[in-house]
């Protein structure tokens, strides 16, 4: 009997931590089960290069940064083609005249893809285009027109081109539905980033934009829109975290201007919070009744709000703590183990560990020689935390408060995907291949 308590006890913690069913096992969400980095039940290898340990690799088409996700015998993956096929001029989408970007639009038609790998062979299961358009924005250099990853809850697969259409899949590619939620205007026109979440019934997007932002909560049965929630506040790029607390499901949002918890059932805001950064692109994590969330664009700033919280608390209200100096991360997401947050200063090779509970740095801006600048979050699995940096090395670590490396592991292929772990196995989506590393 106390087993099986045990056990409900800790069906009832995963989902209310956003996950469907028991997806330890899995790699269902780019975060992982828990959606927090972490890695449940995985024990990847701890070396490999070119030679040693990969299992198989894939070649990929197009381009993409979107990471992995897995569900017990396949691997799913998006990406982007540039067909280079002239756009005939009616299908040449009007530019926005009132804003000011960095990035040229296309003129040529792009396929959205969607595609299934054999977790045991590498082989292409299936493979679909979800659309073929002309995008109305160019993207950053080191961006992608395939950045949201999908999602899963082991019965049907969320993608999201943003722009360019929202796709239901069962897990076999047959499409279940489609929704055009329109178009989306990004900061300097460098992109976006729309990754899915799903909960329950609800399938939410991050619709923050230069203009029109919001919050988007569709039927996950139907597509069609449960609730669209205004935000004031511009492009993000962050993906949601979904937490249960005291009863009532939070969805919360980073933002330049707010941190926001919106009511899962309304959109209603529960609590804001400001401070963050511009660009605001490291998704919230949350455990123990508190939210963490981070932003490092040109400056520092983390802060970690109790779920209990309500209102607007601005600059000065209650929180745990709030931090507005040293180094917190631009493009990668915070990783939260063992009540220690590891995160990068900015998109660089140094690694800052705090205590959640408090906030107090345990590891300050500590070198990570041999790596280059990070796009990907960082991943924690068996004792272990693995750091990819964009030219394709991992560095694995032992879970500390102190440095310690077990090895360094490089890849001839550039990296901006996280790392994903299940079972024995390692996933790395790079720009050529994927690669399935599980030791021999």
């Amino acid at each position: 009997m106390k087993f099986i308590a045990i056990c409900l006890l800790l069906s009832t913690l995963m989902i209310g931590r956003g996950v469907a069913g028991d997806s330890g096992g899995n790699w269902p969400h780019w975060r992982g089960p828990l959606a927090n980095g972490v890695a449940l039940k995985a024990d990847p290898p701890i070396r490999w290069d070119a030679n040693t340990n990969i299992k198989w690799k894939a070649p990929l088409q197009g381009k993409g940064s979107a990471t992995p996700i897995v569900w017990d015998d396949q691997v799913f993956i998006v990406t982007a083609i540039n067909t280079g096929r002239p756009a005939d001029p009616k299908d040449l989408p009007k530019p926005d005249s009132d804003r000011v970007v960095k990035t040229t639009a296309p003129q040529v038609y792009h396929q959205f893809v969607v595609m299934s790998f054999d977790r045991a062979t590498g082989k292409q299961r299936w493979k679909h285009v979800a659309a073929e358009k002309v995008p109305h924005e160019g993207h950053h250099s080191s961006h992608s027109y395939a950045a949201g990853s999908p999602t899963t809850d082991g019965k049907y697969l969320y993608v999201s081109f943003g722009s360019f259409g929202i796709f239901c899949y069962d897990l076999a590619g047959k499409l279940q539905w489609q929704r055009d939620l329109g178009r989306l205007t990004t900061r300097l026109g460098w992109g976006e980033a729309v990754t899915p979440v799903i909960h329950g019934d609800s399938l939410l997007l991050n619709w923050d934009q230069e203009k029109d932002a919001s919050l988007i909560c569709l039927d996950a049965k139907t597509g069609q829109t449960k609730w669209r929630a205004n935000r004031d506040d511009k492009t993000s790029w962050n993906t949601p975290c979904v937490v249960k607390h005291n009863g009532r499901t939070q969805v919360i949002v980073n933002g330049t201007k707010r941190v926001r918890s919106h009511d899962l059932a309304t959109g209603e805001v529960i609590w804001e919070c400001a401070g963050m950064t511009t660009n605001a692109i490291p998704s919230p994590i949350a455990e123990g009744g508190i939210a963490y969330v981070m932003s490092g664009y040109g400056t520092a700033a983390a802060v970690a709000v109790p779920l209990d919280s309500k209102g607007d608390l601005g600059l000065d209200g209650k929180v745990q703590w709030r931090m507005t100096k040293g180094g917190t991360p631009y493009v990668p997401s915070p990783l939260l183990l063992g009540g220690r947050l590891y995160f990068t200063l900015a998109n660089k090779a140094l690694l800052s560990i705090a205590d959640a509970k408090t906030g107090a740095i345990l590891l300050d801006r500590e070198r990570l020689n041999g790596l280059s600048d990070f796009y990907a979050s960082p991943m924690a699995a068996a004792g272990r935390i693995y750091l990819v940096d964009r030219a394709g090395t991992t560095l694995v670590i032992r879970q500390s408060d102190k440095l310690e490396v077990l090895a360094t592991n490089k890849l001839d292929d550039p990296i901006d995907a996280s790392p994903v772990a299940v079972g024995r196995q390692l996933f790395l989506r790079g720009e050529q291949f994927l690669y399935c590393i599980e030791t021999k």
